[in-house]
């Protein structure tokens, strides 16, 4: 994988998110380095080696679009984050209470 990680790479991100919070608990979350490996992985690159991390900038780009429609919600020590900021963590979007 190179450091051109475009644009299109955004629905494999978007794509990497949904997959790994259906494979967890409403109330659990993701980290979005796991999605950044798994879109490394597809990319045909060593999901331990560094080159993940190229693939940061459009984990965000996907994780904001998620968040923009509703499908996931972003928190940091529990605590429901109202935008991407500093560290923090992605779980499915909660219903109102």
């Amino acid at each position: 994988m190179t450091s051109d990680i475009t644009f299109h790479r955004i629905n494999d991100a978007r794509s990497a998110v949904l997959q790994l919070i259906d494979r967890r608990t409403d109330q659990a979350t993701i980290c979005p380095s796991e999605v950044a490996r798994m879109v490394a992985r597809k990319a045909g690159a060593d999901p331990k080696g560094p080159s993940w991390r190229i693939a940061m900038p459009v984990v965000h780009a996907a994780i904001d679009q998620l968040g923009a429609e509703g499908a996931v919600e972003l928190s940091w020590k529990g605590k429901v984050m109202a935008s991407r900021h500093g560290p923090y963590r992605i779980r499915r979007a909660q219903p109102a209470k």
